[in-house]
């Protein structure tokens, strides 16, 4: 899996935990939509840190919570 995967991956369960929609996390998170759906589209996946700190900020979650998760822990090398 890829770090942009994760990260992705990491959002939508998240979002399913608390119940609420990828339109909703934009709102709460004083991101547009599309930005969101961007994120999420997996031709796309145009990810930014400042956008997952924004979309943390909307959870109400510090990074350092949103990077300890599973997902991040088994991540394959990105320099091939």
């Amino acid at each position: 899996m890829s770090v942009k995967d994760a990260v992705v991956r990491r959002f939508q369960d998240l979002c399913a935990a608390r119940n609420i929609a990828v339109n909703e996390l934009a709102n709460l998170s004083g991101v547009t939509p599309s930005t969101a759906y961007s994120m999420m589209d997996p031709n796309r996946r145009d990810i930014s840190i400042i956008t997952i700190k924004k979309f943390c900020d909307g959870l109400e979650i510090s990074l350092g919570e949103f990077f300890s998760s599973p997902e991040f822990d088994g991540l394959e090398q990105e320099i091939k």
